[in-house]
């Protein structure tokens, strides 16, 4: 606890290379005292307030630790479990702030830190060692969106004389006691990862955890870190992989948060016009500060290796590499010396981050959520990109999103958005989403979002699920999509878990998980996902039918998809295949099973030893209304005429 041993420590955080920040600065127990660290640059003093001085800060004064802006602490006064915040003192007032680096804070409304030591003790590495061995590129990677507080809530028997605050917490499950549904829903899925909305601290539950104030700490209105990481320990003892929202991109302006933390802009950009998110209401980070970057890559590795984390989707990157994300007019722009229009210190920061940490683990999961159209973003930082393994596509999930929506007389003129995401698809390691951001604020579910009546709109609900699983790149489905909520996310409410009592929506639940078994099972539909040859277009232009059909290949084996996004059915319907031979129809999404109309290709299907399109042979189908399907090369012998 000795100051005289921080030197290194001091150097690496205004160096901008600590990147396990949160063991030097925040608060530590240790030898009987708590020694707390903060960065304050341009305070005139800081003070501890906390319980034992009714928050007056008196008797608990922070000491100079070197000439650049850390305070230091040592008391042997406090202990694990007291609450605290730092009196920050600037000019001629004070302001009372959170820890940055605190691991634990309280309950919202209450904003204050709260002293932690951590004892929990994974027994994942089994899973660990698993991942270890992993090529994240080539292995079945279908994520299970969910937001922890909506998932699944408890009733509450009585609201008189709450807040709405307290009938909130009242109705959560702690990550402890959702463990068990979760795990057990997620196997049954047969989903191999879930992505939780972020779970740092935040202050406000409609932010979703997007507005964050804590980045070190477990939002403490599902329990305690240690729960936390129960749960993380048992999904990966179940093999199930656990990604977390992150978000540099911005963070609230709540007071007290990181906003003016010594008074001053600290943590924000000191340029208004580039701090300031006006569409949001939250403020930029100044990325090209080195302590800035300490904290921020801290933050990303403190939930790697602290969590066992086994991946990050960076949010909002856009808004993180852009100087003019939301700046639409001319006399409003901001431009760098040379004319450009990057924001370079961000940039800069999720090349760190990326670099920092795929040098700890290589088959980690950094994924970035981007709406722009920047090159690169998923190409290593020494070949000049950002560094990601993973971009979610985003103009797929609008061109699909966009065509179902229309009535199926238009859908000859739109034939192209089921067909351009192949055109750029190798420029990128794509993930294909269908995230909660598609089913909120006016958008509609995914059913909801389909042309037609309730038939068609879950036949086509399959269909792009079909299209999802099979088509090159990873994929993400928000909960909730998977049995057919007919309601947009509600935010406040859990899933209308009712629904499965009804025969429709239990059936597109028992289709999504046949679904991610059938994708799992077959390497045709994963381990060539970002290589040409793992991909070939069988039928493309036939928009009078709006029927697609392309093979998924892995080496020697393949499997032929066939989609109709009409809802007529289609006998005796020719479809090219790359080789002759027999072929068997091994899944339909219109299978009775699956509350489809049961328009299936049984029997044996022999090549006819004809040029058709592109190939030497085709086989003759019933083509499914509304309907994805799947063959497999069964018996490889010559067709019969």
């Amino acid at each position: 606890m000795n100051a005289e041993n921080l030197e290194m420590d001091k150097y690496l955080f205004h160096q901008g290379t600590h990147y396990t920040a949160y063991n030097f600065l925040g608060a530590h127990v240790c030898d009987g005292s708590v020694r707390f660290i903060t960065w304050a640059p341009n305070a005139k003093h800081v003070q501890l307030a906390c319980d034992k001085n009714d928050y007056t800060g008196e008797g608990f004064d922070f000491e100079r630790l070197g000439d650049q802006g850390l305070w230091i602490l040592i008391t042997p006064r406090l202990q694990a479990g007291d609450k605290y915040k730092y009196k920050i003192y600037y000019s001629d007032t004070y302001h009372l702030k959170a820890d940055p680096y605190g691991f634990y804070q309280e309950r919202r409304p209450a904003t204050a830190s709260i002293i932690h030591n951590s004892d929990f003790e994974f027994t994942d590495a089994a899973w660990l060692e698993k991942r270890k061995k992993l090529n994240v590129y080539e292995t079945p990677i279908s994520i299970y969106e969910l937001h922890l507080g909506t998932w699944m809530k408890h009733p509450v028997e009585s609201t008189e004389n709450k807040t709405v605050d307290e009938i909130t917490d009242e109705s959560y499950y702690t990550y402890k006691e959702i463990a068990d549904p979760l795990v057990s829903y997620v196997k049954e899925m047969g989903y191999t990862h879930v992505e939780f909305l972020p779970l740092t601290e935040h202050p406000f539950d409609l932010s979703w955890g997007y507005q964050v104030t804590g980045y070190f700490s477990a939002t403490s209105r599902y329990g305690r870190p240690e729960e936390l990481k129960y749960l993380i320990n048992e999904l990966h003892k179940s093999d199930i992989g656990v990604i977390m929202d992150f978000v540099p991109a911005h963070f609230c302006k709540d007071a007290h948060g990181l906003r003016l933390f010594d008074g001053t802009p600290t943590y924000e950009h000191p340029n208004e016009e580039i701090a300031e998110k006006r569409e949001w209401g939250t403020l930029t980070f100044d990325y090209g500060r080195p302590e800035v970057q300490s904290f921020l890559v801290s933050a990303a590795m403190y939930w790697i290796r602290e969590f066992h984390i086994d991946g990050l989707r960076i949010d909002a990157v856009h808004s993180m590499i852009d100087l003019n994300f939301e700046n639409k007019e001319e006399n409003r722009k901001i431009f760098n010396e040379d004319g450009t229009e990057d924001n370079i210190a961000g940039i800069e920061l999720l090349k760190k981050l990326n670099t920092v940490a795929f040098e700890y683990d290589e088959t980690l999961l950094m994924m970035a959520e981007d709406s722009s159209d920047e090159p690169m973003v998923t190409s290593p930082v020494y070949a000049g990109g950002l560094g990601f393994n993973f971009k979610w596509d985003l103009g797929w999930m609008h061109d699909r999103l966009d065509f179902m929506e229309e009535d199926f007389s238009a859908r000859e003129y739109n034939h192209n958005k089921l067909t351009f995401s192949m055109a750029y698809k190798y420029n990128e390691n794509y993930l294909l989403p269908l995230s909660h951001d598609e089913v909120v604020h006016g958008k509609k579910s995914i059913v909801g979002k389909m042309a037609g009546d309730q038939w068609q709109q879950f036949a086509q609900t399959r269909l792009l699920y079909g299209n999802q699983m099979s088509e090159p790149g990873k994929q993400l489905l928000f909960m909730g999509q998977e049995f057919g909520m007919y309601h947009e996310w509600k935010d406040k409410e859990q899933l209308d878990w009712h629904l499965l009592d009804y025969p429709i929506h239990s059936a597109l639940k028992k289709y999504v998980s046949d679904l991610n078994r059938l994708y799992v099972k077959h390497p045709e539909f994963h381990r060539a996902d970002f290589q040409p040859e793992g991909f070939r277009w069988l039928l493309v232009d036939d928009s009078t039918h709006s029927i697609l059909s392309y093979v998924r290949r892995d080496e020697g084996s393949f499997k032929v998809c066939v989609f109709n996004y009409r809802p007529e059915v289609y006998h005796d319907f020719k479809i090219p295949v790359p080789e002759p031979g027999v072929y068997r129809e091994i899944f339909n999404s219109d299978s009775e099973d699956y509350s489809g109309s049961g328009v299936v290709s049984n029997g044996r299907h022999f090549t006819k030893d004809e040029n058709y399109i592109r190939e030497s042979q085709y086989i003759q189908i019933s083509v499914a209304p509304l309907a994805f399907q799947v063959f497999d090369l069964e018996d490889k012998k010559i067709g019969r005429n």
